[in-house]
């Protein structure tokens, strides 16, 4: 008679314990709220009274919430000048601008140098990998200096045509079109696609992630840029930099300097909401190998 013990299936353990799971999620829930904590508070701060704002200890959530301090936000910026709407033009149209630039430069730079070899191309990586070693107040006088040269003092160029040129963005295409095997692009070829067709229908949807990451990283950066060092004209000048003015006025705008900081994070933040999905679903599903 045949042993059924002999063939009775053990259960496997599980790798980790129910405990470690546990600390896992715990410490990713506390890293989770410090993350959100300055958002929220922000936010409820803008909601505040003028009152509850100046209380000590600060209260996290408001008491009253009110929406007094856009509405003086925008009363005040109506008696500008310059319109509000103007503000807003200039500053969506060097971040769109701007980043549109970087992303084309970027990713047709990173192209050539992950795919062909050519003379010199190495020292090139290397001056912008050197180049990532700089800070932005480092390079601000020869900046300047150029930019004066040619003739871009008070006008939008001077802070658009720097953005193209950023390091960041050619550093972190070339590090992933480097992933794409050179076998699918000679594939392509020898089917009689363009080098044009290849870039647009090949490289580029594979490499996603880090272009959607660049497209984050330049809007953050362009749509903060105050632009105070290059354009001097009222009506040339950025949504940030008016707002700022209205945030340095004193006790008085307290308020207002709370909804300045709220508006302020507005298109960063929902930019990176929007793209956050699509980045981790391409990571998951890309990354071809050869």
């Amino acid at each position: 008679m045949i042993n059924r013990k002999l063939f009775k299936i053990k259960k496997r353990k599980p790798n980790r314990s129910r405990t470690g799971d546990f600390l896992i999620y715990f410490m990713l829930f506390l890293v989770a709220i410090a993350m959100v904590f300055p958002l929220v508070f922000a936010v409820s701060s803008s909601l505040k009274p003028l009152d509850e704002l100046f209380l000590f200890p600060p209260k996290v959530f408001a008491q009253n919430p009110t929406l007094d301090n856009f509405q003086d936000l925008f009363v005040t910026m109506g008696k500008s000048w310059v319109t509000f709407s103007r503000y807003i033009f200039n500053t969506v149209f060097i971040t769109a601008a701007g980043t549109a630039g970087h992303l084309i430069i970027a990713s047709l730079g990173a192209f050539v140098l992950s795919k062909y070899e050519f003379p010199g191309s190495k020292l090139f990586f290397t001056i912008v990998v050197t180049a990532l070693m700089f800070n932005g107040y480092v390079t601000a006088i020869p900046n300047y200096l150029i930019i004066s040269k040619l003739g871009w003092i008070d006008t939008y160029w001077a802070v658009i045509i720097p953005a193209f040129a950023a390091p960041m963005g050619l550093f972190l295409m070339k590090q992933f079109m480097e992933g794409i095997p050179m076998s699918l692009i000679e594939a392509a070829m020898i089917d009689g696609a363009g080098l044009g067709k290849i870039f647009l229908q090949i490289v580029m949807p594979n490499v996603k992630p880090a272009w959607l990451t660049l497209i984050i990283f330049s809007v953050q950066s362009l749509w903060n840029n105050k632009a105070a060092t290059f354009i001097y004209s009222e009506e040339k000048k950025t949504l940030v930099y008016a707002l700022q003015q209205i945030q340095s006025g004193g006790i008085a705008r307290t308020g207002q300097a709370a909804a300045v900081t709220v508006v302020v994070m507005i298109v960063p933040i929902t930019i990176f909401i929007l793209s956050e999905s699509r980045i981790l679903e391409t990571m998951a599903s890309s990354g071809l190998k050869e």
